[in-house]
């Protein structure tokens, strides 16, 4: 299992290894949503090489500087002294440059927002050391956090600091689903996708299911058992940590993972009332990377549309607010099993259609990389109007090209009704846009009738399965 977890860190760890070999000081930047792998990374990346690992937490300033220091005059002595810790941060981060450094050494400050909330003046403090000495040296520092807003703030911020000083930095995102597919080689590639879209990318949630239970009892089992289950209480945990007012939040939240996309709708639905307020608050929660406002891919100012929707980010947030948080009462009084028939089971197949869609943009992305498209897309993504709804656009304005796929995630095979509708819905962005040449895909679940089959010899559509997609890489 630990090798599958860095299946897709290869980017990162490439990059960080790439950092390393240099020969000057770097000062290397990672943050991340909570439980997205980080620190499984860099102790990944660590493992081999001379290094001090220190996490901080929510304790005492004075403590944090006591066990910070106790590493530090650790790594080249033999023993600690009882009690041991540097007069200053300013002498701590000093300290460093005494480390050996024919073997560049590694710091690790994980978690290195809560050493900003025990002390402010910790940013200005390794600037002013970074700037004097450790430039100077051969140390590769890491910087690591979790409050993606603050790290983006009071690290990376034009206003912070530390400004300037960092030498590379990268967000982790969330596993793809051709990662997340490793994690369970024993499932069937529509299960694959299923567990995908039901617990997301996050390397922590996706270990949490097992292959050899099938879906419906990892879900009853890890989400849904209000008493042993390790991911009910997850989102409002995750939540809880890092908002001030949760409840607008959650409010909010469910709203979306009812389907009330847009800003009047969500407001309503959230019963906030004030459009402005709840405007600031979807405006936190994409900052925090889980929400994302999406616009038709024939926009061409993005931020400026009036046609924006508003979709959760991460699928288990938007399992849970969909199916866990609505019927909380219920799952405490240890309806686990009546929840999972009556609501989950029948709704399931309509909730996981999203991120079918979603898989559908992505892997069109990377048949673009590949260059298996008749052209270079400017913009991809959905596309909809009062009129029609498109699953996925890729389009190229300027050589008034694009192309075109609907999404199926049905029991049956798709059949041409669903391809002569797509036809139909071409010719409105073709009249919108003035496209004059369009390719047509089919994205299906469960295959193609045999008439769709002939179509796709005789009129070039593209037809992919969910299997194709899982096996992407």
């Amino acid at each position: 299992m630990e090798e599958t977890m860095f299946i897709d860190r290869k980017m990162e760890l490439d990059l960080l290894d790439q950092r390393y070999r240099s020969n000057q000081a770097e000062l290397f930047v990672l943050y991340g949503r909570r439980r997205v792998g980080k620190t499984e990374l860099l102790r990944a990346f660590c493992a081999d090489k001379p290094h001090i690992f220190f996490i901080a937490t929510l304790s005492s300033d004075s403590e944090q500087l006591a066990t910070f220091s106790q590493q530090v005059y650790g790594f080249t002595h033999a023993g600690v002294p009882a009690g041991f810790t540097y007069p200053s941060w300013e002498a701590a981060f000093q300290a460093l440059v005494e480390l050996p450094m024919q073997s560049k050494p590694i710091i690790v400050l994980d978690e290195f927002t809560y050493l900003i909330s025990g002390n402010k003046a910790i940013p200005s403090i390794l600037q002013k050391v970074w700037d004097e000495t450790l430039k100077n040296s051969q140390i590769m520092m890491v910087l690591c956090g979790s409050y993606i807003g603050m790290m983006e703030t009071e690290v990376l911020g034009y206003q912070a600091p530390l400004y300037g000083r960092r030498t590379a930095s990268t967000l982790l995102r969330p596993m793809d689903l051709a990662s997340s597919a490793l994690f369970f080689p024993g499932y069937s590639a529509e299960e694959k996708f299923i567990t995908w879209a039901v617990v997301g990318g996050m390397p922590y949630y996706l270990r949490t299911f097992q292959d050899s239970q099938d879906i419906f009892s990892n879900i009853r089992q890890h989400i849904l058992d209000s008493q042993t289950g390790t991911l009910f209480n997850e989102p409002r945990l995750l939540l809880m940590e890092e908002l001030r007012e949760p409840r607008n939040y959650f409010s909010i939240l469910r709203a979306i993972a009812q389907g009330r996309t847009r800003l009047n709708e969500i407001a309503q639905g959230a019963g906030i009332g004030e459009v402005t307020t709840v405007a600031r608050y979807l405006d936190l929660l994409q900052q925090m990377k889980l929400i994302t406002r999406r616009v038709p891919a024939t926009e061409t100012q993005p931020e400026k549309s009036k046609k924006g929707i508003y979709q959760i980010d991460d699928h288990f947030l938007r399992f849970w607010f969909r199916y866990v948080h609505p019927n909380q009462s219920s799952l405490d009084l240890g309806l686990a099993d009546a929840i999972l028939q009556q609501r989950i089971k029948p709704d399931l197949d309509h909730f996981i259609a999203t991120a079918f869609e979603e898989a559908a943009i992505t892997f069109t992305g990377h048949l673009a990389q590949a260059g298996e498209l008749d052209f270079f897309p400017e913009r991809i993504g959905g596309w909809w109007n009062r009129d029609a709804e498109i699953d996925v656009l890729a389009i190229n304005l300027s050589e008034k090209i694009a192309f075109l796929g609907e999404c199926k995630w049905a029991i049956h095979p798709i059949g041409s009704s669903v391809l002569d509708d797509l036809k139909h819905k071409a010719e409105v962005l073709m009249k919108d846009h003035d496209i004059k040449k369009v390719q047509f895909a089919l994205f299906s679940r469960n295959g193609f009738t045999a008439d769709v089959e002939v179509k796709s010899q005789d009129e070039g559509v593209r037809l992919f399965t969910v299997d194709s997609i899982v096996d992407r890489v």
